[in-house]
């Protein structure tokens, strides 16, 4: 039996019309990443949960339709030493306009293959944005 400890999440994927992707910061971390979060017991499934997530962090509608799934991926936490999150990542389309709200305090769009010196979480920077071609 393993002792790692494991937080399973939903993720998404929003490319704005230049090819750039969105990443969130949440309030006191450092690091970027890309939006979502876990399931509560109430969601129906791993969009349900998007949709949710995106709805109260960045107050924009989810479009189901063309949702791709890209994968589960795995990668050390980057807010909570010790753990390991575990994410369904799905690529999707918004609609309205997106801003941080709840616990995001920042928003920022970022070329996938040219991020600067932005800290970018590890499931992010070492799975999803490679992913992205």
């Amino acid at each position: 039996m393993s002792d790692t400890k494991i937080i399973r999440i939903v993720a998404a994927v929003i490319r704005d019309g230049q090819g750039r992707v969105l990443l969130v910061r949440k309030r006191g971390a450092d690091v970027w990443q890309q939006p979502g979060g876990k399931r509560d017991v109430d969601d129906r499934d791993d969009l349900h949960t998007l949709e949710r997530e995106l709805l109260e962090e960045l107050g924009c509608a989810m479009r189901r339709e063309g949702a791709r799934h890209m994968g589960r991926f795995s990668a050390p936490a980057a807010n909570e030493p010790g753990y390991r999150v575990e994410a369904e990542v799905y690529e999707v389309q918004t609609v309205g306009a997106i801003e941080a709200r709840a616990e995001i305090d920042d928003v920022r769009w970022v070329h996938p293959r040219a991020t600067g010196d932005l800290p970018i979480a590890r499931l992010s920077q070492d799975w999803i944005l490679p992913a992205l071609g």
